[in-house]
């Protein structure tokens, strides 16, 4: 199959609005390259970069999505650069706004990115390991092996490995959970090893479902999971004690509409995914919504939101 890789030079402040435009059109996910995460991993030693050298402009964030090669993307191309032009009308800072659009094939994609992706703990106990290495555990660690695919989700983003640390504080034994855009499963199965009973893992694309059910049967957890497709919790019958929401801030804002019919008494909503310019606005429809924001954990721009009902404790 032939995908358009279309891809943006932009700012943080507009990062995530672009992600959300990607994303109406179609996209399973992003990829987003900002040289100031680019540097610190840099500087971490976690990853190689013996070939990559220290990014300098560290104000550019190019964000990639992909879109399928057929007799939609002319149409798809027109109205992201609509979408990404008025963006200027809201005074939200674009940067450069440079477009490119480059037709590559499936494996390409879906393949080359490894060479970046390695081993790492990420919380104090959960150790994300790809499919393609060797780790020797230590007494601790709990291994979660990923292979993403095309999907988004690889734990070293810091919207994902927040996640992780506060599924780390939040996960008893027996609970009920669902992941909300589960991506490549990784916080629907961390949810698991930790301790969570039952999990329920949604996602509108097919092929984030593919990458998740891959996933799953090899963290041997598939008795666990169940995985489906939904768009946001429409398709998702009962209360859960968790929900965990790892999209952008105007999808967890839609989701507050939802959120309390899906929801046990004492139940938590953990959001991230967030860029901290926007923090605001979902604490604001969080209120609105009767919910009240226990704990805001930021980190590179993006911030993960520990979220309850009003007077349940």
């Amino acid at each position: 199959m032939k995908w358009a890789e279309v891809s943006i030079k932009t700012s943080h402040e507009a990062t995530e609005l672009v992600a959300e435009i990607f994303h109406d059109l179609g996209a399973s996910g992003v990829v987003i390259e900002d040289p100031e995460l680019l540097n610190d991993y840099i500087h971490s030693g976690l990853w190689d970069y013996t070939d990559i050298p220290e990014a300098k402009d560290i104000e550019v964030v190019t964000v990639k999505a992909y879109l399928p090669v057929d007799d939609e993307l002319d149409d798809k191309m027109r109205v992201f650069k609509k979408e990404v032009d008025a963006l200027v009308a809201r005074n939200v800072d674009r940067g450069p706004g440079d477009i490119s659009c480059n037709e590559i094939q499936d494996e390409d994609w879906s393949e080359n990115w490894k060479q970046y992706f390695h081993t790492e703990k990420v919380g104090d106990i959960i150790v994300i390991k790809p499919a393609w290495e060797q780790y020797e555990a230590g007494p601790d660690d709990i291994v979660v092996e990923m292979d993403p695919g095309a999907a988004f989700g690889t734990g070293t983003h810091p919207t994902t490995s927040m996640c992780i640390r506060e599924l780390e504080e939040i996960v008893r034994g027996g609970m009920e959970v669902f992941d909300v855009g589960t991506g490549s499963g990784i916080l629907a199965i961390t949810a698991v090893v930790l301790g969570a009973a039952k999990v329920t893992a949604v996602d509108y694309d097919e092929t984030a479902l593919k990458a998740a059910r891959k996933n799953i049967v090899q963290n041997q957890v598939e008795d666990r999971i169940t995985i489906g497709r939904s768009d946001l919790l429409k398709q998702v019958d009962g209360k859960a004690d968790l929900i965990i929401a790892n999209i952008i801030a105007d999808i967890v804002i839609r989701l507050f509409d939802e959120l309390e019919a899906h929801l046990k008494p004492n139940g938590i909503l953990l959001a991230s995914g967030i860029i901290g310019d926007r923090i605001a606005d979902v604490t604001e429809s969080a209120l609105a919504h009767g919910f009240v924001i226990e704990k805001v954990t930021e980190e590179k721009d993006w911030a993960a939101m520990r979220i309850r009902l009003a007077g349940k404790k």
